[in-house]
């Protein structure tokens, strides 16, 4: 097989059918099949893609394991095609930063993502969506590390970015309920009940305002379900499940 000869887009659109049904077995064993023809090809940049798309999957099913050696396998991949200082990188090192700061190693993230910002910020425009996707979860490890003033700085850098970018909205959403979060942790729960009622307002009238019945829209439900719980607000819990469930089960 020819270097570059697989078609991307029927891997990613193949991809997105079966994480719109929520099956993530089917969507392995999809991206399993495509890894072995791109090694097999010689086809190093489709095995890079394919690699970054484990990393979220492995991480989205808490694979420990299996995240963190498709971490390593894409790093050691983007060193062997000479491709360090590439944008296709740099969305490497964010993934690989996302997985170690999900697994417990936000230490380990941090020169990741400092490497992705060097390189998104050198060669992308202002207003591109991967700024705002790269500012909010470099903020996440930078809380774990109490690293409080840089986190809300780079929060508002993401919410910058992504109020510009089509279909943010829902991003914008996630990110004021990482600033939520973020509250709790600095100030506990009692001393900042009064900004994390407010941050949680404003993702709700995102996320109402902003409704589809596209898979990603369905995993964002799921995603600010449990924190809409946490805090307290049980039936809106309930309802962005019933939403996901709704657009799962196509009813």
């Amino acid at each position: 097989m020819a270097n570059g000869c697989i078609s991307v887009e029927r891997i990613l659109s193949k991809l997105d059918e079966h994480l719109g049904r929520n099956d993530y077995a089917a969507a392995e064993r999809h991206l399993c099949y495509w890894l072995s023809e791109a090694e097999s090809g010689g086809d190093g940049r489709t095995e890079l893609l394919v690699r970054n798309e484990l990393m979220g999957l492995y991480r989205k099913t808490a694979r420990k394991d299996e995240a963190l050696a498709s971490a390593e396998a894409a790093l050691a991949a983007i060193r062997r095609m000479g491709i360090d200082e590439q944008v296709g990188a740099a969305t490497t090192y964010l993934n690989s930063a996302t997985v170690y700061k999900a697994f417990g190693m936000a230490e380990k993230s941090i020169p990741l993502f400092e490497r992705a910002r060097s390189i998104y910020e050198r060669e992308l425009d202002g207003n591109d969506s991967r700024l705002g996707g790269l500012y909010n979860n470099m903020a996440l490890s930078l809380i774990d590390l109490s690293r409080f003033s840089e986190a809300y700085e780079l929060y508002s850098k993401a919410i910058s970015v992504m109020e510009k970018a089509e279909g943010g909205a829902l991003e914008v959403a996630i990110t004021y309920l990482n600033i939520a979060s973020a509250k709790e942790v600095e100030l506990g729960l009692l001393d900042a009940d009064e900004e994390i009622n407010l941050y949680l307002d404003r993702a709700q009238e995102l996320l109402d305002a902003n409704m589809s019945d596209d898979g990603y829209y369905a995993f964002v439900c799921e995603k600010c379900a449990s924190v809409f719980g946490y805090y307290g607000r049980f039936l809106y819990d309930a309802e962005l499940k019933e939403r996901a469930r709704r657009i799962y089960e196509g009813t």
